[in-house]
C-alpha cells in the first residue's frame, strides 16, 4: 500500500512539473488559437477547427475531424463547422469527456487592443474567445498531455471534444457528437472557471413574436389597424411579468430569479404609414426549478391574452430556440469532489458546487444522463473576464493553475487502483 501511494505521489508531482515547464508553450498555443477568428455569427469555424488540428496533431495527438455536412450547418445559422475529437485510451475503464467550444461572439466595439491580437500585458492575455473558450482547448490539451506523460498506471480514456456552434446553441457540436454515436461518455467536463464547479445552470428560450394588423394613411389612422400599439401593449405586459418573476428564486446558488428581455424589435413600412407588422424576439431564461414548457405556454398565452379584445390584430409565437436548463445529477460528486481536492491543493482555495444564470453546451451531456460539470480556466466571474465584452481577457496564472487542477482530477478519476471505487 505504501509502495502505490509513493507510486500516485511521484506521478502526481512530474504532472504538475511537467505543465510547470511547458507554460510559455501553453501560453503560445492559446495565442494561436485566438488570432484566428472563429466568430459567430457568421459562424465559418472551419479554419479554426483545421489550425486546432494542426496544433494538436504538433503535440503528439491523433485528432479526428467529424465535418458538420453543409445543409444541417445552414440551417443551424451558420457556414461551416468541423467537430474534432481527441481519444487517449488508457485501459478499460470510465470515459471523461472534456468539451469546449472554439466559436465566440463576435468583438463588437471599446476594445483598447486588437481583439484577435494575443497581446498580453500585465499577466493577462487579451483577445475574443480567449477565456469564453477558447483557453479551454489549451487547458483540456495541455492536462491530457500532462498525463500522457506521467506514464502512471490509468484505466479508462480521456476524450476531448472541441467543437464550434456553442453561440448557436450546440445542436451541430456536442450534441451531432452524441446522436451519431461518435461518442459515447460516462463522465463530462466542459469549460467554466477555475474558482468554482458548476453542477447547474438556466436554460433559455428564444421566442419570435409576430404582430400582424392592417395599414393604413396616417391622415385618416382609423381605418387601419395598428400593430405597433398592439405591440406596445404586449410589451408592456411582458415587462410587467418580468418584474413578477423576481419573486421566484432558485433553490440552487448562483442561480437567482428567472429573467425575460426583449432583445430585438422591427416593423412598420414609413412615418405616414400606420404600421401594419412589427416582430420582436425575447429571451427568456428558465433556471433549473422550473419546467421549459410551463414557461413557454405561460409567455405565448399572456401574449395573446395581451390583444384578445384588439379588432383586426393578430399574433403568432414562433420558438427560435429551447435549451433545457443543466441540473444536478448523480455522479457529479465524483467529479466534484476531486476537483475540489485538486483546487485546494493548486488554488489555495474551496471550489464550491454551484450554479450559473448563463446556458451551456454542458446540458447536451446531462440531457443524455452523463454526469457533468463545468470547470476550466479563468477567473471568478465572466464580469471579470470580460466575457462577451470589449477587452475580453484571461489571467495566465489561471489558465495555468486550472490546467494543473484537470490534470490531477483526471488522473485521480483514473488512477488504476481506484477507479472502480472512485467511479462506482
Amino acid at each position: 500500500m505504501a509502495a502505490r501511494a509513493e507510486d500516485s505521489a511521484r506521478a502526481r508531482d512530474g504532472i504538475r512539473r511537467f505543465l510547470a515547464s511547458r507554460r510559455e508553450e501553453q501560453a503560445r498555443f492559446l495565442a494561436a488559437l485566438v488570432r484566428i477568428p472563429s466568430d459567430n455569427p457568421p459562424g465559418d469555424c472551419h479554419p479554426h477547427a483545421e489550425k486546432t488540428a494542426a496544433l494538436l496533431e504538433q503535440l503528439g495527438f491523433k485528432v479526428e475531424r467529424y465535418p458538420v455536412p453543409e445543409a444541417l450547418v445552414r440551417e443551424n445559422g451558420m457556414v461551416s463547422a468541423t467537430n474534432l475529437v481527441v481519444r487517449e485510451r488508457f485501459g478499460e475503464g470510465p470515459v471523461i469527456a472534456c468539451n469546449a467550444h472554439g466559436d465566440v461572439v463576435p468583438p463588437g466595439l471599446g476594445w483598447s487592443t486588437d481583439p484577435y491580437g494575443a497581446e498580453v500585458r500585465d499577466g493577462h492575455m487579451y483577445g475574443r474567445g480567449v477565456a469564453v473558450s477558447k483557453s479551454d482547448f489549451a487547458t483540456y490539451a495541455y492536462a491530457l498531455l500532462a498525463l500522457r506523460q506521467s506514464g502512471a498506471r490509468l484505466r479508462g480514456c480521456v476524450e476531448l471534444h472541441f467543437t464550434y456552434d456553442e453561440e448557436a446553441g450546440g445542436a451541430i457540436g456536442p450534441k451531432r457528437l452524441i446522436e451519431e454515436r461518435i461518442t459515447k461518455p460516462d463522465f463530462a467536463i466542459c469549460a467554466g472557471f477555475a474558482y468554482g464547479v458548476t453542477t447547474a445552470h438556466n436554460g433559455c428560450l428564444h421566442l419570435e413574436v409576430e404582430v400582424t394588423g392592417k395599414s393604413g394613411h396616417a391622415a385618416d389612422p382609423e381605418k387601419g389597424h395598428d400593430a405597433l400599439e398592439a405591440a406596445v401593449a404586449i410589451l408592456s405586459d411582458l415587462y410587467a411579468y418580468r418584474k413578477a418573476l423576481t419573486a421566484t428564486q432558485s433553490s440552487v446558488p448562483g442561480i437567482g430569479s428567472p429573467t425575460l428581455v426583449v432583445g430585438l424589435i422591427s416593423g412598420g413600412i414609413n412615418t405616414n404609414v400606420v404600421p401594419d407588422r412589427v416582430v420582436f424576439r425575447l429571451d427568456r431564461r428558465i433556471i433549473p426549478d422550473e419546467n421549459p414548457a410551463d414557461a413557454e405556454r405561460a409567455i405565448t398565452a399572456l401574449v395573446r391574452e395581451s390583444v384578445r379584445k384588439m379588432p383586426g390584430i393578430r399574433v403568432n409565437s414562433r420558438r427560435i430556440l429551447l435549451a433545457r436548463p443543466f441540473v444536478r445529477r448523480p455522479g457529479q460528486e465524483h467529479m466534484v469532489s476531486a476537483i475540489a481536492r485538486n483546487a485546494r491543493e493548486v488554488l489555495g482555495i474551496e471550489a464550491k458546487p454551484h450554479g450559473v444564470p448563463l446556458y451551456t453546451d454542458a446540458r447536451h451531456y446531462s440531457e443524455t444522463g452523463v454526469p457533468t460539470v463545468l470547470y476550466g480556466a479563468g477567473p471568478r466571474t465572466l464580469e471579470e473576464a470580460n466575457g462577451h465584452r470589449a477587452d475580453e481577457r484571461l489571467k495566465l496564472d489561471d489558465l495555468y493553475k486550472a490546467t494543473e487542477v484537470v490534470a490531477l482530477s483526471l488522473f485521480d478519476l483514473l488512477e488504476a487502483q481506484g477507479t472502480h471505487a472512485k467511479l462506482a
